[in-house]
């Protein structure tokens, strides 16, 4: 079996043996393949020639702590044929990708998971999560005339996703930056509408907020069927702004609840009603993977909120590879570099991944038993050098 990079000209291929792997027929048109960038695609290839799995990904930028931008891979299209599972032909592909992403000099790699057994063996840990909140409309008062009040000065303009594109994206971006956790979305995936809504061009209504000047600082994607008006994503990096966002949607005639599919942990909207069952929460998930590449680097540029100092025995398994790391993080800035110390905790370079953005506490996973910690203090001490300043929350699918 051969590993090879994929040109233009493999497009029908690869996409043809994905469709097949997941057991489903092509799309026309399909705008998710025309944001793929094929340089970074690989074909497993059969000895009799024939494409057996696929592996790509895109290139993006993650928020960190401290509201730094890095370059990452995004991991998708990745099958294998069900003729040719349980061969090898995964990790085969999932190794060459991952030697491919450090060859470009990215230290950190990620995915969604479609399945969440898969991934954990080739390093990535569930790192950001999410969750559906679903809110009766005839029960959603708020707890105080305050809660309710728009605090943002401005006003709310319903268009239609077709009217309003640019403002989708710029607004989406300026909120990225500032939010740990967050993708970019490539001015490619607006034009193409590669993804799904508000990205997409399905009919969409769209709730743009503004500010008293006029400038454009929030929206809310929604759509209505059967008397349920559903949110696809509110976003803002106002939370007065998400409190007008939420408060329009729930105040719509026509609707007897309000569901807001993609929810960070924590959103403070059920602590703003007066009935705090109002709003049920559901559908609690994984959302983004995050694999490290690069330890020294990953630690060292995302912003960090207290100081310390810690030693991590990381274990690489997939990649037959293991170190030793001195964390000392001092005024926000991290160094890190090899030792041969004694380490305050011991783990699986996935259950970095999964504490690396802040939204996974080390403690968590040490008393899941997948952590080992040396002392009683490890574990707490751990906590607090990784605590992000919010909750990471990603958005968007590809």
């Amino acid at each position: 079996m051969e590993i090879r990079p994929t040109t233009e000209q493999d497009r029908d291929v690869f996409a043809g043996t994905l469709y097949t792997a997941f057991g489903r027929f092509p799309e026309t048109p399909d705008a998710l393949f025309s944001a793929m960038e094929l340089d970074r695609g690989l074909l497993a290839v059969a000895p009799d020639g024939r494409a057996v799995g696929t592996a790509a990904a895109y290139s993006f930028e993650l928020t960190l702590p401290g509201e730094i931008l890095v370059p990452v891979a995004g991991v998708t299209a990745v099958g294998v044929l069900p003729s040719h599972r349980r061969r090898g032909v995964l990790s085969a592909l999932m190794r060459q990708q991952l030697a491919d992403v450090r060859a470009r000099g990215e230290a950190l790699s990620v995915l969604l998971a479609s399945e969440a057994g898969i991934y954990r063996r080739f390093g990535y840990g569930p790192a950001t999560y999410t969750e559906r909140l679903t809110v009766s409309r005839h029960r959603a008062a708020f707890a105080s005339p305050r809660a309710g009040e728009v605090a943002a000065p401005g006003s709310i303009e319903v268009l239609r996703r077709a009217e309003c594109g640019d403002v989708l994206e710029d607004v989406y971006d300026r909120y990225r930056r500032a939010r740990p956790g967050a993708l970019s979305r490539p001015h490619r995936w607006w034009d193409a509408g590669a993804g799904q809504p508000p990205v997409s061009l399905a009919p969409r209504y769209v709730a743009v907020h503004r500010d008293d000047a006029g400038v454009p600082d929030g929206y809310a994607s929604y759509s209505l069927d059967s008397g349920t008006l559903t949110v696809d994503e509110t976003i803002t990096a106002d939370d007065a702004v998400a409190t007008a966002l939420a408060r329009f949607a729930l105040d719509h005639d026509l609707i007897t609840q309000v569901v807001f599919k993609h929810c960070p942990p924590g959103h403070p909207l059920r602590w703003q009603f007066a009935d705090f069952r109002a709003g049920q929460a559901s559908d609690e998930t994984d959302w983004l993977w995050v694999r490290l590449l690069d330890i020294p680097r990953a630690l060292t540029t995302r912003g960090w909120e207290a100081d310390g100092e810690l030693v991590l025995d990381v274990e690489d398994p997939f990649l037959d590879e293991r170190g030793r790391y001195a964390l000392t993080v001092r005024d926000g800035k991290a160094e890190c570099v090899r030792t041969d110390r004694e380490p305050d905790l011991s783990l699986d370079v996935s259950d970095l991944g999964s504490v690396y953005l802040g939204g996974t506490a080390p403690s968590t996973l040490v008393r899941a038993g997948h952590v080992r910690a040396h002392h009683p203090a490890a574990a707490g001490l751990a906590d607090a050098l990784f605590r992000a300043e919010r909750a990471p929350h990603c958005l968007h699918w590809f």
